[in-house]
């Protein structure tokens, strides 16, 4: 019986190495890199305009930029970066600027007034006695009044907001038999700025209105015939964006995607 059991061999096998683990680290790196670079975005995002904020989320929303959601294509773009009425003291800020850069600021910058008013950013280019910015009883812009309505027009251009254009006269009348008068200088500057500005950058789609007011809103109004009362005014209208269009922009990336989803916006 015990000539036949046979005996038990134990066999030890050392420890070896269980395979190379050496590339380990990169990845535990790229997590650590990628962790660093959302918290910078984050970072960045908090101390950006409500502007960006919004294009941003709407990129993210939609990043083949086949929707109408702000941020996601050309037309998305110009809409987050309408001028609204906190952005207005920001943009004359700018436009103070560029009329700085004239060669002949400082002979015109007393007959220069930018306002943020109830529509929207004013700029009124007042008359001297002799003549500022149009020849006295003409609808023709002097060289001034070329360049700067020139240099406007090229800052003004690049907005989506519409824009206004107004003639204002004094009171001192034309000859009584003349066919022309205060109404229609006044109306016929305004044009002629407007004809101007859209030659140099202002697009078709941004005028909104010619108003010719001839002596019927004064700047002063105690003193009719002063010739500061001669002007023109450009304002740039605020854009306000009505919350139930928002919503429906939201709302059809979602039909497009998601038809059951579409079925049950319906109902």
């Amino acid at each position: 019986m015990m000539a036949d059991s046979k005996p038990i061999i134990i066999i030890k096998k050392s420890g070896g190495h269980g395979g190379h683990h050496g590339g380990a680290w990169k990845v535990a790196y790229a997590d650590f890199v990628t962790a660093m670079m959302a918290l910078f975005i984050v970072l960045w995002l908090l101390n950006s305009s409500k502007q960006v904020q919004v294009a941003v989320g709407g990129y993210f929303k939609d990043p083949t930029g086949t929707s109408k959601q702000v941020g996601s294509n050309m037309q998305g773009s110009g809409e987050s970066f309408a001028l609204t009425k906190d952005d207005m003291p920001k943009l004359r800020e700018e436009l103070q600027k560029t009329v700085r850069q004239l060669d002949n600021f400082d002979s015109l910058k007393d007959h220069i007034e930018m306002t943020v008013t109830a529509e929207g950013l004013r700029i009124e280019l007042t008359e001297s006695a002799s003549g500022t910015f149009f020849e006295s009883g003409n609808s023709a812009p002097t060289q001034n009044g070329r360049e700067m309505l020139i240099a406007l027009a090229h800052e003004v251009g690049k907005l989506p907001n519409k824009i206004s254009f107004e003639g204002h006269t004094d009171a001192k009348p034309f000859a009584r038999d003349s066919n022309y008068g205060n109404w229609e200088l006044s109306a016929d500057r305004a044009n002629a700025a407007r004809r101007l500005m859209q030659q140099n950058g202002v697009r078709d789609d941004q005028v909104a209105q010619i108003r010719g007011y001839a002596d019927q809103q004064l700047r002063k109004a105690d003193s009719p015939q002063d010739p500061t009362n001669r002007r023109i005014s450009l304002i740039i209208e605020y854009i306000i964006k009505d919350p139930a269009t928002d919503a429906q922009k939201i709302t059809e990336p979602e039909k497009a995607s998601d038809p059951e989803k579409a079925k049950s916006l319906e109902k």
